[in-house]
């Protein structure tokens, strides 16, 4: 229960930063310029400048997709460059920063990985019979091991002429994202933009696999101590008539058998719950396709290592709940009858 817990709690925060600011995304993509009817009839900076100027419009990042040779390598690299306001892949640096500048870039985990750099190295990038030289400003939380993201400064020094093929426009709170979808095809029938859907379906499978999981592990925890406690009252049979001859109550009996179990509830929090924290640092920290910062791994606070151990009890009692109530209802004749 705490590793998936904890596992939770990461891949939420990862989702978040996924989704930004909350705020509706809209992605614009301009028609393929071989294809005359549906060929961006706008320039590249005609277009960013439209775009903008749609009502509901906050913040804009132009990116052009480049396939590009890392010198010294023999694989394709798809480079993504960008121009505008910082995109969402800005929020999710967790070493150095976003390329702000000609010859910088960003990669993920993978890349550097594959590549045997590390942040602060340079790379030499080459398309076209052009080179531009850039250095490792930052790394990512993911990416593709064949993908980095640089500035437009560097895409200028290998295809001065390339345009932007994407166009993401993020809208102010309250805009209607259906409307503005509506005006950039009236304004400019070589754009194709649609609605960017909010939240990410691997941070819901896994958080979704968790939950069941989770509850698979508790009903599995009770019905090993409901099956734990029935035995032990089938074996003490005689030891509760003779206690129930004396005087003890069904009440005091269900008591006694219940307590008996809650003790072993305090101890498997008191061991679990380190050893869940301990294997949740552990998967996180060796994912290997994606880094999580600090903050997304420093997800226990005091309330719930404490909810967790009175978990632990209370699955205890629930599993020992059941057979307890059957010792209390023993008859002293029927336990007895044989002494």
């Amino acid at each position: 229960m705490t590793l998936t817990t904890g596992l939770t709690s990461t891949m939420v925060a990862y989702g978040d930063t996924a989704a930004g600011n909350g705020a509706a995304q809209v992605e614009v993509r301009a028609g393929s310029p071989a294809n005359r009817e549906t060929a961006p009839k706008l320039s590249d900076a005609r277009t960013e400048e439209l775009l903008r100027s749609l009502p509901g419009a906050e913040q804009l990042t132009a990116n052009a997709l480049v396939q590009v040779n890392l010198v010294g390598y023999t694989q394709l690299t798809s480079a993504f460059f960008f121009r505008g306001d910082p995109p969402p892949a800005a929020s999710r640096i967790v070493q150095g920063r976003w390329p702000d500048g000609p010859g910088e870039a960003v990669v993920g985990p993978s890349f550097l990985k594959q590549h045997g750099l590390s942040v602060g190295d340079r790379i030499t990038l080459a398309t076209g019979g052009r080179k531009a030289a850039a250095t490792i400003v930052g790394e990512s939380m993911d990416g593709d091991a064949r993908g980095l993201n640089a500035s437009r400064q560097t895409l200028t020094e290998l295809s001065p002429h390339r345009r932007a093929g994407v166009y993401a426009v993020t809208l102010a709170p309250g805009t209607d994202a259906k409307a503005y979808i509506k005006a950039v095809k009236a304004a400019a029938p070589g754009l194709h933009p649609s609605l960017v859907e909010s939240g990410s379906g691997a941070t819901t499978a896994i958080v979704g696999f968790s939950s069941v999981f989770t509850v698979l592990l508790t009903v599995v925890a009770a019905l090993g101590v409901f099956n734990t406690v029935l035995l032990s009252v089938r074996e003490r049979r005689r030891d509760l008539g003779m206690l129930k001859s004396i005087g003890m109550t069904p009440r005091q009996i269900v008591a006694m058998t219940v307590t008996s179990v809650a003790g072993l509830g305090v101890v498997s929090g008191l061991v679990g719950i380190p050893l869940g924290m301990l294997a949740h640092r552990l998967l996180v920290d060796n994912v290997g396709v994606v880094v999580f910062p600090e903050s997304m791994k420093d997800v226990w606070h005091a309330p719930q290592p404490a909810a967790l151990a009175l978990a632990g009890v209370t699955i205890a009692v629930l599993g020992a709940l059941v057979p307890a109530r059957s010792a209390a209802r023993l008859t002293i004749a029927t336990v007895l009858h044989n002494e």
